[in-house]
């Protein structure tokens, strides 16, 4: 039933991806599950479906689908400025041409969600490597974002989406706003009532390197070696975007399974069980305008609440989702009540990322639907 899937996954393996997995759901029954390939490649280790991996931005919508219930629960308002709730966002500068200059818009709770704030991905700013050295290397989640307000923006808020760091500052937001740590609350309200047993966003640093966690791999001009961080300039060296022991980054830090995954993504395309029916639709439509400058590229694609979208109803693509950095690849399609996740663990691998994009499209031709 599968071949057009199943020709695409052995096409991973033969671009040097030393292993992967995946799982497809209709209506939150598994109707595809399959491991190919080795969990470590050079002791021979093979694949078993146990894996924990990091998914890096895989973990960004389930950090959205929590504030998001935050939301629901007229907490806060999408249109809120930021500094409402984290003051040291107050006064923005904005880096041009000329220098900086203030900021003419303030940055919205919304701006979070569709990134659009401002921010940058640059991990290693000069008030990020401060707060690491002033927290003796905690950088707890909350108080990074005092430090990060001090960098400049790359653009006004509003004008245009950029990947940042978005998320991670959403999840301080929930911490703000719920009055509870970011992985407690995530835990409390997602992940136990999932039944996701297996996803921190705080795996300890020595746990990274357990029996059950996928070896990770970088692939560099064709060549893919098993790689940890070790010269990263501050925070954890298997995952350069955990700026410190205490910090759990909304945007890349969760650890988790291809079952556990696939157990969100059944919540989010069923509806009422996490998140409302009508917000995981709002979750799902198109919130960039003509005007937005985005520098991405998913022909057929928009941008929701922090995740891809169909930019149109008629669009042969329905389904949202993201992706990972290490290859970790989601999606959702609540019409049709379909679910896929895709489990990998390389990073760089080029031709991969091509595939990745590939999945949905051969489910829903292989199922004739």
């Amino acid at each position: 039933m599968f071949e057009k899937l199943e020709k695409t996954l052995d096409q991973f393996l033969e671009v040097g991806i030393p292993g992967n997995d995946c799982i497809v759901c209709l209506d939150g029954e598994v109707i595809y599950r399959k491991q190919r390939g080795f969990s470590d490649r050079e002791k021979q280790t093979p694949m078993t479906g146990k894996e924990h991996y990091s998914i890096f931005s895989c973990s960004k919508p389930i950090t959205c689908a929590a504030a998001l219930q935050l939301w629901e629960k007229g907490l806060f308002d999408l249109d809120d400025e930021l500094c409402k709730y984290m003051p040291e966002f107050t006064d923005m500068k904005v880096a041009g041409h000329g220098g900086l200059v203030p900021a003419k818009n303030r940055i919205k709770i919304k701006h979070l969600f569709t990134m659009s704030a401002g921010f940058n991905y640059d991990c290693s700013s000069p008030s990020i490597k401060k707060c690491w050295q002033e927290t003796e290397g905690k950088c707890p989640t909350r108080e990074v974002m005092k430090y990060l307000a001090k960098e400049p923006l790359g653009f006004e808020p509003g004008e245009k989406w950029k990947y940042s760091l978005c998320h991670d500052v959403l999840a301080a937001f929930v911490e703000v706003v719920s009055g509870m740590k970011f992985n407690d609350y995530v835990t409390k309200n997602i992940f136990e009532p999932l039944g996701m047993t297996h996803s921190t966003y705080l795996l300890p640093a020595d746990q990274f390197k357990n029996e059950n966690m996928a070896t990770q791999y970088l692939c560099i001009e064709g060549k893919t070696d098993p790689v940890y961080f070790e010269n990263f300039a501050i925070g954890n060296q298997y995952n350069p975007f955990r700026f410190g022991s205490e910090y759990a980054s909304g945007g890349a830090g969760c650890v988790s399974t291809v079952e556990d995954y696939i157990r969100f993504l059944n919540a989010m395309c069923k509806g009422d069980v996490i998140l409302k029916k009508d917000t995981v639709t709002m979750m799902t439509t198109n919130r960039l305008d003509e005007k937005t400058v985005v520098d991405f590229d998913l022909p057929g694609y928009a941008y929701g609440l922090g995740v891809r979208c169909p930019k149109d109803t008629e669009n042969v693509l329905q389904d949202a989702g993201w992706d990972g950095a290490a290859g970790a690849y989601l999606s959702f399609d609540a019409k049709r009540k379909l679910t896929l996740y895709y489990g990998q663990f390389v990073r760089g691998n080029i031709p991969a990322w091509a595939l990745r994009m590939a999945l949905y499209k051969n489910v829903r031709e292989d199922l004739g639907i």
